[in-house]
């Protein structure tokens, strides 16, 4: 990776040093900021709902993208005295949803017959939520004389029922949609649970129901129909993040007939036939376009949306001439978050319930596209020459690297990703550093230390990769996130990836620890292993240092302030050995700990080994 030639100027304030050990660093603060912070700086994103923050429990809802008649097809399902098998149905759900679950009622039958579904995972059932839980049921053209139950349930894998509702159906041959809630008497002990749809088999011996999209939802985030796990999105709240990157990535599409298409996320989920995703599973695409942007406008973050650009993460690229309808899908996915209801996709969202445009200031061109640099000139000219002049007030982000090829339009934005190891982000703290100021800036869109071997690093565990991020990544992270904010003149948005992990105590203490204007002061040694940056927060009148220690050794700063700065302060530290990690065994192997801070207009500070601290100390 190449740096521009010329250097940015930052304004050191001359003072005299202070008599100080040799092993203490002076870090001199100059009062006049350089520049203001963005307010879109520290932000998230992933690349898939499903499974995670998307509120649906259950795996395999909808038998989207399987082979009927095969094991594969009932992924996540178990038969209940009972015969089950994915068919193509004779009169399926819809279009979108070709396939439905056929279960078999053995003659002779008695007690209760049915499916179960084990959820991602498990399922955490939790007795201060009530379920949603729904799906829609067939018969065959010969119908049972009786009106049978339907028994909806939340068990353990060892048969304690936690929650259970019979609901009476009249049989039909036709779809019927049926929605129920359950209540659990009592949480369950651990996520071995199942979600289960039975009835009396004695009552429908010898016949065969078809099942088409089931639905588990636990409590979701603002209530939102459809939408987020309340917890999960909670949790991301409490961080502070001011952007969300979407639909994430790679997940953007394999192929081009598995791209992410906006208008097949959107509408009824009967409409949604969802795609085979990147990492080996289906994306149900229940969590679709507009969800997004319910959820992104109700946590106050700002958008930044991608759309396809005619390249495909398994290597196709599309010709300059067979671009016009995917650039004419791009301005319709636009459409429908910014354009007004005299437009087919604005009236399309306000027909869904927000009559009003989203805020749409942010639009990636693609994704990772400098592996397919050879092509990207030509599609970022015509997708950007025809969506500006539709949308001249978005600015277009390019996912090439900025220094080849050479793109035109010049791009006003450029994407970055970097996945390295924790020396790496150290090192590489000052990247920014040489950049032009030419009005180009840049979002820092995927970064995160993920193994400890430059020639491996997307290898396994063995070859080095992290299972699970330690403090030496977390160290090393830090340290080029100082570089990030002293930059942020010219980077204005980051986000770490991957977002979600299944351990406990995520913390976010450069988003969580915001300052609105940048302070110079003196820099820390590029080649070093100590690294820092100052901020000043206006309301309430604050600074906040940030301090990244690399290595196991203790290492002390003194910061000299041109302003008073009150005598007592804050301090935050998140810190461990080399290779501590929160993990489900150990989830609070390395956690933020808060103390009071001595301070003054001149104050020492300690930071441990493999640390990250936050001190905040009010300005007098």
């Amino acid at each position: 990776m190449g740096l521009f030639a010329a250097l940015s100027s930052l304004l050191l304030l001359a003072v005299g040093p202070l008599a100080v050990s040799a092993q203490t660093t002076t870090v001199v603060v100059d009062g006049t900021a350089s520049h203001d912070i963005p307010s879109t700086l520290w932000g998230l994103m992933f690349e898939s709902g499903d499974g995670g923050l998307y509120g649906e429990l259950l795996q395999n809802r909808a038998f989207q993208k399987v082979t009927p008649n095969t094991a594969a097809a009932l992924t996540a399902w178990h038969p209940i005295n009972a015969n089950i098998a994915v068919v193509a149905d004779s009169k399926p759900l819809s279009s979108a949803l070709p396939n439905a679950l056929q279960v078999t009622v053995p003659s002779g039958a008695s007690g209760q017959v049915g499916v179960g579904n084990e959820g991602f995972w498990g399922i955490n059932v939790n007795a201060s939520w009530t379920y949603e839980a729904s799906l829609f049921v067939r018969f065959p053209a010969t119908l049972p004389s009786a009106s049978p139950s339907l028994n909806f349930s939340l068990t353990s894998t060892t048969g304690t029922v936690f929650a259970s509702k019979a609901v009476t159906i009249k049989p039909s041959a036709s779809w019927t949609h049926v929605n129920v809630t359950l209540k659990p008497t009592r949480s369950a002990p651990s996520t071995a649970n199942n979600f289960t749809v039975t009835f009396d088999g004695a009552a429908l011996a010898g016949s065969t129901v078809n099942f088409a999209l089931f639905s588990l939802f636990p409590p979701t985030f603002k209530s939102q129909k459809n939408g987020m796990r309340a917890d999960i999105a909670e949790a991301l709240e409490e961080l502070g993040p001011s952007f969300f990157r979407f639909p994430g990535g790679n997940n953007l599409g394999q192929t081009v007939d598995t791209r992410w298409q906006w208008n097949a996320t959107v509408g009824p989920l009967t409409n949604r036939p969802g795609r085979s995703g990147d990492w080996g599973y289906t994306n149900t695409d229940g969590l679709g376009l507009y969800e997004y942007l319910v959820w992104i406008e109700s946590m106050g973050m700002q958008p930044i949306m991608a759309v396809w650009s005619g390249y495909a993460l398994g290597g196709t690229n599309l010709a300059e001439n067979q671009l016009a309808p995917y650039i004419e899908q791009a301005k319709e996915q636009i459409e429908f978050v910014v354009g007004d209801s005299s437009t087919s996709a604005g009236a399309l969202r306000a027909s869904l319930g927000h009559p009003e445009p989203f805020t749409l200031n942010f639009v990636e061109v693609g994704n990772e596209d400098f592996f397919a640099a050879g092509t990207y000139p030509y599609r970022w000219r015509d997708f950007v020459g025809n969506l500006s002049a539709a949308f001249p007030n978005i600015r277009f982000i390019a996912t090439t690297d900025a220094w080849d090829p050479i793109l035109s339009p010049v791009p006003q934005s450029y994407d970055v990703h970097v996945y390295q190891t924790p020396s790496w982000f150290a090192q590489n703290s000052f990247y920014y550093d040489g950049f032009q100021r030419n009005g180009t800036t840049y979002f820092e869109g995927e970064y995160a230390a993920i193994s400890s071997n430059p020639n491996d690093i997307f290898g396994t565990p063995a070859d080095g990769r992290f299972t699970f991020p330690t403090m030496a990544s977390s160290t090393g992270e830090a340290a080029f996130m100082t570089g990030l904010e002293r930059n942020s003149d010219i980077v204005f948005a980051a986000s770490y990836a991957p977002l979600l992990n299944y351990v406990d105590n995520s913390q976010w203490l450069f988003s969580l620890n915001r300052g609105d204007e940048y302070l110079p002061s003196t820099l820390p040694n590029e080649d070093g292993t100590l690294f820092w940056s100052v901020t000043r927060r206006t309301s309430p009148a604050e600074v906040i240092i940030k301090i990244s220690n690399t290595v196991s050794a203790p290492a002390s700063l003194q910061f000299q302030h041109p302003f008073n700065v009150r005598a007592s302060g804050t301090t935050q530290v998140l810190s461990g050995g080399q290779n501590s990690s929160n993990t489900p065994t150990t989830p609070n192997a390395a956690v933020p700990r808060t103390s009071t801070l001595r301070a003054g207009k001149t104050f020492e500070y300690t930071a441990p080994g493999f640390s990250v601290s936050v001190l905040t100390v009010p300005i007098a």
